[in-house]
């Protein structure tokens, strides 16, 4: 804001007149991004050791884990050990802008708001939850409705080390030590005690009849998903494809409807 000046010059004498209007400040449009509803509740990073912000997200979220537990029948220990793990224990950017604690991608299915951000690839899609809850109430689903994931719920719930490594044999994450990295969370912060034990098995997968396919020539991803009614990336998922190349002679699994 300022003041328009001008100046007059009669007789060969100056004489300056001060314009009193207003002057706008040029608008500065920034794109604004509509954020999550809810924001973290633990506490500022640079007050707290690694060892503190485990435990703080262990009180925070343990209780939303043990209830995600009796609905979709997936350990509270396992639960707690990804959050733990994927958000980097709460601070990191995907679950401090978009309450994504699991690090899920967006996929073809997600019609939900979007974060992106550079994982294994640069600039993937996340997705954005309005809470915490809601984020753990989709890892339950994420699970639940995948066939690759099947197996893993007729593992007993007090079984943490065989539901670890059954997450990353079915593809959950590439890291190789994945497994071992969500086994030594429990076993340092004794998340099993969160496990129920009385009850081994709390619910099932829904269980997908699999039909095996032989490619023959001609054979395309998209002919197959077009033959058997069913998504590309259902196909990808229940075979652990990350490319969507396929070969003569390769045996797939392909879901039913």
């Amino acid at each position: 804001m300022g003041f328009l000046f001008s100046s007059l010059i009669s007789c060969g004498t100056r004489r300056i007149v001060v314009d009193k209007r207003q002057v706008k400040s040029p608008e500065v449009v920034t794109e604004v991004k509509a954020l999550p509803k809810e924001k973290s509740t633990l506490p500022p990073a640079g007050l707290l050791t690694s060892r503190e912000k485990i435990l703080n997200y262990i009180e925070t979220y343990a209780p939303i884990a043990q209830e995600e537990m009796k609905s979709a029948g997936i350990p509270a220990s396992i639960t707690l050990a990804q959050g733990i793990l994927e958000s980097g224990m709460g601070y990191g950017r995907l679950a401090v802008e978009g309450n994504n604690h699991f690090g899920i991608k967006c996929h073809t299915t997600w019609e939900g708001p979007r974060l992106y951000h550079d994982d294994d690839e640069k600039g993937e899609c996340f997705r954005v939850y309005t809470s915490a809850r809601q984020s753990f109430h989709d890892h339950s689903q994420f699970l639940q409705d995948r066939p690759r994931y099947a197996s893993l719920f007729l593992i007993p719930i007090h079984r943490y080390e065989a539901w670890a490594k059954g997450l990353k044999k079915a593809g959950y994450a590439t890291d190789p030590k994945y497994a071992d990295k969500l086994i030594s969370l429990i076993e340092r912060f004794e998340l099993d005690r969160f496990d129920d034990k009385k009850n081994q098995f709390v619910k099932s997968a829904k269980k997908t009849p699999i039909i095996e396919h032989k490619v023959v020539k001609g054979d395309t991803l998209y002919s197959m998903s077009k033959k058997y009614k069913v998504s590309i990336e259902a196909i990808l998922q229940l075979n652990n494809l990350v490319e969507p190349t396929i070969y003569l002679g390769q045996i797939l699994q392909i879901p039913t409807p």
